[in-house]
């Protein structure tokens, strides 16, 4: 039987590289999207046309019940999840704090933190030997600015991005005598539709290796934690940058 994989967010950029490369693995995956149906289908089909097993299921993860409703549907049509990548996320209005609206940082926050929190507390349901799972493996994508703060323009997604580190320390050593490694991989500047226009030109001196990241090489990265080839990696955070700290 084929391992079950969700991964939400996996509409475009790193999610929908990661569902490709899982469903090349021989993953059944789950590809997790909030609005782009049409986007969500391209990678199905992709999936499909290698070989692999898929189905496009919309749900925002900052809305508990969704994904209680997801993780359910995914039971019912391909098995119980054994792989979750926790990719959905948002930036929000790229200003200064004091001018960000409450309605923003609620939406980044609910998303970015909360929905996290609502897919990992629906997985360990399902993988934790504690409740008769035969456990699985967890990853979180975080985010290099984490660390860099994103002063002047996004300094409450940085937030966001700390608080999944955290979560990701703590969570992993609550679950891991349970079956379930979590770990997470904090990309650099990455070749999505996440950077405003130009971005990417201008800031890749910024870069030790001179050149951004493309989607796949994330999601090699993602793809190994899931994997028995980081059976003894948990609570780890895998800077996946080009170099730069």
């Amino acid at each position: 039987m084929n391992p079950v994989a969700i991964v939400t967010g996996a509409s475009r950029g790193i999610g929908a590289a990661t569902a490709r490369l899982l469903g090349r693995e021989g993953y059944a995956v789950c590809v997790n999207y909030r609005a782009d149906e049409d986007a969500a289908a391209s990678v199905v089909a992709e999936i499909e046309a290698a070989g692999g097993r898929a189905l496009a299921l919309a749900a925002d993860v900052a809305d508990v019940d969704q994904v209680r409703a997801l993780f359910a549907q995914v039971d019912e049509a391909l098995g119980s999840v054994s792989a979750l990548v926790n990719n959905a996320g948002i930036f929000g209005p790229r200003c200064r704090f004091e001018a960000l609206a409450r309605d923003d940082l609620e939406r980044v926050l609910g998303t970015n933190v909360l929905g996290l929190m609502h897919c990992t507390q629906e997985a360990i349901a399902r993988m934790s030997t504690r409740h008769g799972g035969r456990g699985g493996a967890i990853v979180n994508v975080s985010s290099g600015s984490a660390y860099i703060g994103n002063p002047g323009s996004g300094v409450h997604y940085a937030v966001s991005k700390g608080a999944v580190n955290s979560f990701t320390i703590g969570i992993s050593q609550e679950v891991v005598g349970e079956g379930i490694r979590v770990n997470a991989v904090s990309p650099g500047l990455t070749r999505t539709d996440m950077p405003p226009a130009g971005d990417l030109e201008r800031r890749v001196h910024d870069i030790p290796m001179g050149r951004v990241g493309e989607p796949d090489e994330i999601a090699q990265t993602i793809a190994w934690l899931l994997s028995d080839k980081a059976s003894y990696v948990a609570g780890a955070n895998v800077r996946v940058a080009g170099g730069r700290p």
